[in-house]
């Protein structure tokens, strides 16, 4: 793979003078503190500004502070006008727009396009803070603003919409969403080296519709520049052989004219497919060679070049092999470099060792981000993931290759973390990224990875090049939880049960020190047909899997569970899969309280078959196999009943798709019957998320009486929605409550304010 230029040896730029800010500034105030007369760059984003290396705009904003310029922060900005835009006055390089860490309708919409109730990413937790499309729409303003000042668009909202893609919310393909911001330049995936390579470039007085030869950017252009060879994609099936046609007007019975007919050969057909024999020349290598898509307009209207087009949008995407790609939008061309280097460790240590804050900014004052609650007590070790799996965009964004942090810079933020965070209690929350056990782990040799177009590294085995072993992992974790202050640490990233598998060691070693009673993984179905669309492994590898994770627990003495995960109405997904799967669930004794139902996310390859029917994971043409789609409301509301087989709600619906199935067998009150005959009142029964829908001990549960629950974070709960072994920190509990509340009655008697109080109630105990 090509050498980039390391990120830490640019020249700083003049203003470095003015060293790091406690906070990167969110107004003119703090400028004024810290000396600043104007900004350089000024990023905008759509969640609120959390000073955390799990926050994109704190990474990039702490990363370009490095290189010396002066950066200011406007967060959740009134997108009805351009005043918030303008509050911290005009940038001299230019705007950095991104909508957050999360696509912003993802944000905002279920996957049943309802609107959510709350924004993780939003102080207090509120919802609509952020507008839809919320790059589009912030990139518009800050152009509306300063016209003249270059817009970067950035995020994974624009990495995954760089290019024609289907949207779920309009159901329709929607054009490149570089085209509907009137951004400047596009950045995906990875940014860091394209950041700062067009910030060192503005700086020097370069203008931003030059700058076109830096990977992971998109940009508008209208031809392609002379020395580079074209390669067609915009077409799939061609006509076959045609047959000579004879001439009407020839006599049959004339040899002679019959012979001078013959002689002229066949007829050439200007449409058939030809053999082409390619000469050596110096244009045609890969760094000058760019694939052509078809254009916006024909995806739009033909699903199946849609198809084509994901499909070789993701055979790009090996950094060591892939070559640009454009397509046209109208009369101009969209055009994609290929995708940013991998950064190296040292790399990697330096954008995380930055002088985070590691807290939000002051403006929030004492309210709470629920996602930084979420991640505050974590650290990110790693970047990036191969597994490939067709629901999920991380390998669009983060690339299929890992990034790894050393153990050193991963030890330094565990203790800084310590040292700084409020509130830490000796508790790691995770040390993960992406998964939970990719932590360099790589192809054996760097010139077959180079080379590599595999879409995943263990679909579908574990490819022979891979390495697993899980040495370096197990050491960090040894090393972190031997850190003085620090009492315990949880692995709560995806685990790759498949990888794990490969390394008992690994398996013995997260079982006894890092799970903390309950370990989530996610097999999303049990049957082949679908799996294989989400290029995910069979079910015997969880329960390889489940065999030691019990083994090790019990070796070590320790009550654990495993929670599984599994997603309803994925494309591939037939109602037969999804009895099996409620069957095999039943089975083993698990009661899902919440269901996981497919959600078309721009660009992913499941996205691509929700919306074409056919499978990009092979060649796409207009007679190739189709896909199971589930895209009705009514369909997706019975898969995800199948998944809630246990619900009363879900019953009517399951029982009329059973007798249709022709498996009214499944409907009776037996133990291997799946739901009963009998619909019990609406008032004796709650949904599973309004009451623990999990009791242990059940007598008709499985899994030796117990019943495990999924997707509530918590572990299994006793029968009386207590956690088995907090008995008795539930009843110091309930004795301090009591006593807190006979303390309040005695001085409310005392100074006769006891209306109301009944001689002798009890109080209430807290369950």
């Amino acid at each position: 793979m090509q050498a980039a230029k390391p990120l830490f040896d640019y020249p700083k730029y003049w203003a470095e003078c003015f060293g790091p800010a406690p906070f990167l500034p969110m107004s003119r105030e703090e400028m004024d503190q810290l000396g600043w007369d104007s900004c350089d760059i000024i990023i905008v984003t759509g969640d609120a500004y959390v000073d955390h290396p799990s926050f994109g705009m704190a990474i990039i904003g702490r990363l370009l502070e490095a290189q010396g310029f002066r950066v200011g922060i406007i967060a959740q900005p009134d997108w009805r006008s351009k005043d918030d835009f303008m509050k911290l006055g005009e940038p001299n390089l230019f705007f950095g727009v991104a909508a957050g860490n999360m696509d912003s309708m993802i944000n905002r919409y279920t996957a049943d396009k309802k609107i959510r109730s709350d924004d993780a990413y939003t102080p207090g937790g509120l919802a609509g803070k952020r507008p839809d499309r919320a790059s589009l729409v912030y990139s518009q303003r800050c152009k509306e603003a300063y016209s003249h000042v270059p817009v970067v668009l950035g995020g994974i909202e624009a990495s995954l919409r760089r290019i024609a893609h289907y949207d779920y919310w309009q159901d329709k393909v929607r054009r490149s969403i570089l085209m509907d911001a009137t951004a400047d330049i596009l950045l995906y995936g990875n940014a860091e080296r394209a950041v700062v390579e067009i910030a060192q470039r503005l700086s020097r007085g370069e203008q931003v519709e030059t700058i076109s030869d830096v990977r992971g950017t998109a940009f508008i252009r209208r031809d392609t520049p002379e020395g580079w060879y074209e390669v067609d994609s915009t077409r799939i099936d061609r006509p076959g052989r045609v047959d000579k046609i004879i001439n009407p007007y020839v006599n049959t019975q004339d040899t002679e004219a019959c012979a001078i007919e013959q002689a002229k050969g066949e007829v050439e057909d200007p449409n058939e497919a030809k053999v082409v024999q390619i000469l050596d020349s110096p244009r045609m290598t890969r760094d000058k060679t760019v694939i052509r898509l078809p254009s916006f307009e024909k995806v739009r209207n033909d699903p199946v070049l849609y198809a084509h087009a994901n499909r070789v949008l993701h055979l790009e995407t090996n950094p060591g092999n892939a070559r640009a790609l454009v397509q046209k939008h109208g009369e101009v061309d969209v055009w994609f470099n290929p995708p940013p280097i991998p950064m190296t460790t040292e790399e990697m240590d330096y954008v995380f060792g930055m002088p985070y804050a590691r807290v939000p900014h002051p403006a929030y004052g004492k309210e709470k981000i629920p996602a930084y609650e979420m991640i505050r007590f974590s650290v990110n070790i790693m970047r990036g993931c191969f597994g490939g799996c067709t629901f999920c965009s991380i390998t669009e964004h983060e690339g299929r290759i890992i990034q790894n942090r050393s153990h050193e810079s991963i030890i330094r933020e565990i203790e800084e973390m310590r040292d700084k965070v409020p509130g830490f209690t000796g508790v790691v929350s995770d040390l993960g990224g992406p998964t939970a056990n990719m932590y360099r782990i790589a192809c054996k040799d760097p010139e077959i990875e180079k080379h590599c177009r595999k879409p995943s590294c263990v679909f579908p085995g574990i490819c022979e090049n891979l390495n697993t072993d899980h040495s370096s992992l197990i050491e960090l974790y040894r090393k972190a939880r031997a850190l003085p202050g620090v009492k315990k640490i949880l692995i709560a990233s995806g685990l790759r049960y498949d990888l794990a598998v490969e390394s008992p060691e690994y398996v013995k070693e997260l079982v006894t020190h890092h799970v903390g009673g309950y370990l989530k993984i996610a097999p999303e179905h049990t049957e082949r047909g679908p799996l294989d669309k989400m290029m995910k492994p069979g079910i015997g590898s969880y329960d390889r899997f489940k065999q030691m994770f019990e083994k090790y627990s019990k070796e070590a003495g320790k009550e654990q569970y495993l929670i599984p995960y599994f997603i309803a109405a994925h494309p591939g997904t037939t109602d037969e899969d999804m009895m099996n799967l409620a069957l095999w669930l039943k089975r083993n004794g698990f009661r899902a309280d919440q269901v996981q139902a497919f959600y078309p996310s721009p660009m992913a390859t499941a996205t691509a078959m929700y919306h074409s029917g056919k499978n990009p994971l092979r060649k796409v043409t207009y007679k190739s196999d189709g896909v199971e789609i589930v895209k009705s409301e009514q369909q997706r509301r019975l898969h995800k009943a199948f998944l809630r087989y246990h619900d009363p709600k879900g019953w009517p619906l399951l029982r009329e798709a059973l007798e249709r199935m022709g498996r009214s067998d499944l409907i009776g009150n037996g133990k291997h019957q799946l739901i009963p005959t009998y619909q019990p009142q609406s008032d004796e029964y709650q949904s599973a998320r309004r009451k623990n829908s999990t009791p242990v001990g059940s007598k008709k549960a499985g899994n030796a009486g117990k019943m495990l629950t999924q997707h509530t974070g918590l572990p299994p709960r006793a029968s009386d929605g207590s956690k088995p072994w907090d008995k008795r920190e539930q009843a110091k509990a309930a004795a301090e409550a009591r006593n807190q509340q006979a303390a309040r009655e005695r001085a409310g008697a005392g100074k006769g304010k006891g209306k109301g109080k009944k001689p002798g109630k009890k109080p209430a105990v807290p369950r």
